[in-house]
């Protein structure tokens, strides 16, 4: 009889360390104008991305770290981009006061609606957020002096970062504002990294994993998940703001639930239960939605193909499976 020592046995493979994952993620985000253009892609679009895995990750704080779906997401992301919008035709041109007010109109509006909705749980507290979601989304396109209703808002467009001695021209240059976007997408997604690993953070996983457990504990459930809801939207209409300027638009279609839909969708394709699952779901899912919308009307059907195939195939995502196969 053999007898298999432990010293004869293969060696694990390797984990790859975080710091290591997180240099390959900067260093490609960082270089994107310069191979996205050898691939047949451009700038634009890979601002698109990451506007959308910013929003996202938002929705990630909520469902995937504290174990609440939320349907009507597209409330905050639309209210987000309709506050920016506003804000630069109404007000004055500034882009990062655009984005304040964006991020103010979509938190604040979270917070109370919030307030409301956090003894529901399950479906319940799902329908009620799609309710709220479409209840903006109606206001605007009904709203046609000042929303413009169906045509969505228009007559803004961002203005130019001015810092005293010197400015930065983001308004005609595709990759400037790129960067741009890199770099407020970095401070959130820093900000978001620091709640995850706060006292607080841990409490919504805790909350996640066992609520009745987490409530024996003492842990005010329903003060902590609302903490999360609001945070969540302040981050949703940050990324909504960001939208705005990018298009230099705003339509009524960013508050419906569809919309919703789709932020579920990038969650769920790139792992909602990882921190940067959210972003490869966006790459995913918006480099379908532009490849297959350039062939056919029907793009949607397609999306939810490989939504369904990505379930099925990879249920943790394809972040989680590539955690596992690094050994991450």
């Amino acid at each position: 009889m053999s007898v298999t020592t432990p010293s004869a046995a293969a060696p694990p493979s390797a984990p790859v360390r975080p710091w290591l994952q997180l240099a390959i993620i900067w260093a490609l985000l960082l270089t994107v104008p310069l191979w996205l253009p050898l691939l047949g892609g451009y700038t634009a679009i890979a601002a698109r991305v990451i506007i959308f895995a910013l929003a996202a990750m938002s929705l990630n704080l909520l469902l995937g770290f504290t174990g609440v779906l939320s349907f009507g997401h597209a409330a905050y992301f639309g209210l987000g981009a309709y506050g920016a919008g506003l804000f630069l035709k109404y007000v004055t041109a500034s882009t990062p006061l655009a984005m304040v007010a964006g991020t103010l109109l979509a938190g604040i509006s979270g917070t109370l609606f919030g307030r409301l909705l956090v003894r529901r749980r399950g479906v319940y507290f799902a329908m009620v957020t799609i309710a709220f979601g479409q209840v903006c989304y109606y206001i605007a396109y009904k709203w046609n002096d000042f929303t413009g209703g169906y045509d969505g808002l228009r007559g803004f467009a961002r203005a130019p970062l001015d810092f005293g001695l010197f400015k930065i021209d983001i308004t005609g240059s595709g990759t400037l504002f790129y960067y741009f976007v890199i770099a407020v997408f970095g401070l959130a997604v820093g900000l978001q990294a620091l709640i995850l690993r706060s006292p607080f953070g841990r409490t919504m996983l805790a909350i996640r994993e066992n609520e009745r457990r987490a409530r024996f504990l003492g842990l005010p459930v329903e003060r902590h998940i609302w903490l999360a809801f609001s945070i969540s939207c302040f981050f949703t209409g940050f990324a909504g703001s960001l939208y705005a300027l990018l298009n230099n638009f705003a339509d009524p279609s960013t508050l419906n639930y569809v919309m919703s839909g789709n932020l579920v969708m990038i969650t769920v394709m790139g792992g909602m239960r990882t921190f940067w699952g959210p972003l490869l779901g966006a790459v995913l899912f918006v480099m379908l939605q532009d490849y297959v919308s350039s062939m056919t009307t029907n793009w949607m059907f397609f999306v939810g193909i490989t939504f369904v195939l990505v379930v099925l195939v990879f249920p943790r995502g394809l972040m989680g499976v590539l955690q596992k196969r690094l050994g991450a």
